[in-house]
C-alpha cells in the first residue's frame, strides 16, 4: 500500500485512524477527506491503494463514495471504518463493494493488525462484525446455498486470497469473462454479495 485515503470528518477519529495506517503500512502516504466532496478531490488527483471510509458523512452516504470507487476504481481497497455495525449499514456497505469493516472502538495497534492482513487476502473485519456475518449465513435456509463446482471453488480461494479477476484469469488459465461468470455463479449459490462474505465462506468451508 503505496497511497492511503481516509475519509473521516471527526478530527479525532481521523488522527486516530491515521495512527493504525501509520503502523500498517509505514511508507505509505496518507491523505485525508472530510466529506465526500473532499475524497473526491483527493481521488481525482490519485486513487489510492485503500480508502478508508466512514459512512456517516456531512454532505452525504460513505456507501456512494464505496459503490463510486469499486464500480470506477476496483483496484483500490474499499474498508469501512465505522461506529457501529448495525445490519442495515453492514450488508448495504458490502454490497457496495466494501473489502472490509472495521468499529472505530479499536485502539490503533489493534486497527492496525487488521489492516495488514490485507497484504495476504485477509478481509479486514472487527471480531463483533465477522460474528455478525456468520451468524447471518447461518440463520439463512439451507436450501439457498447451492454446492459449488471444484472449478467455482478455485475461484472461491483465489477471491479470498484477495486477487482480482485478471490474477485469477491469469492463475487459473482462463478468460476475465470466464472468471466473471464464475464469481456472478458462486455469488448466486452462495446468495452473498460481496469478497468479505466470499472469504467468510471459504473459511467455513475449509478452503483457506
Amino acid at each position: 500500500m503505496n497511497d492511503i485515503l481516509i475519509v473521516e470528518d471527526l478530527p479525532e477519529a481521523a488522527a486516530m485512524l491515521s495512527e493504525a495506517v501509520a503502523l500498517a503500512f509505514p511508507e505509505a502516504r496518507v491523505r485525508c477527506g472530510q466529506d465526500l466532496a473532499q475524497a473526491g478531490a483527493a481521488i481525482a488527483e490519485r486513487v489510492p491503494d485503500l480508502a478508508l471510509v466512514d459512512l456517516g458523512l456531512p454532505d452525504g452516504d460513505g456507501t456512494e463514495l464505496i459503490a463510486t470507487l469499486t464500480l470506477r476504481h476496483p483496484r483500490c481497497t474499499v474498508v469501512v471504518s465505522s461506529i457501529t455495525g448495525e445490519d442495515s449499514k453492514l450488508f448495504a456497505a458490502l454490497q457496495a463493494g466494501a473489502q472490509g469493516y472495521v468499529l472505530k472502538e479499536h485502539p490503533p495497534a489493534q486497527l492496525a493488525a487488521m489492516l495488514t492482513g490485507i497484504a495476504q487476502g485477509q478481509p479486514p473485519l472487527s471480531p463483533a462484525i465477522a460474528r455478525r456475518l456468520l451468524d447471518h449465513f447461518r440463520l439463512r435456509p439451507s436450501t439457498v446455498i447451492s454446492p459449488l463446482s471444484a472449478r467455482e471453488n478455485e475461484v472461491l480461494v483465489l477471491l479470498a486470497r484477495g486477487l482480482r479477476l485478471g490474477e485469477i484469469a491469469t492463475a487459473l488459465g482462463i478468460s476475465r469473462h470466464t472468471v466473471g461468470d464464475h464469481v456472478k455463479h458462486i455469488y448466486e449459490k452462495l446468495n452473498i454479495a460481496s469478497r468479505a462474505e466470499a472469504a467468510l465462506r471459504a473459511k467455513s468451508f475449509g478452503l483457506v
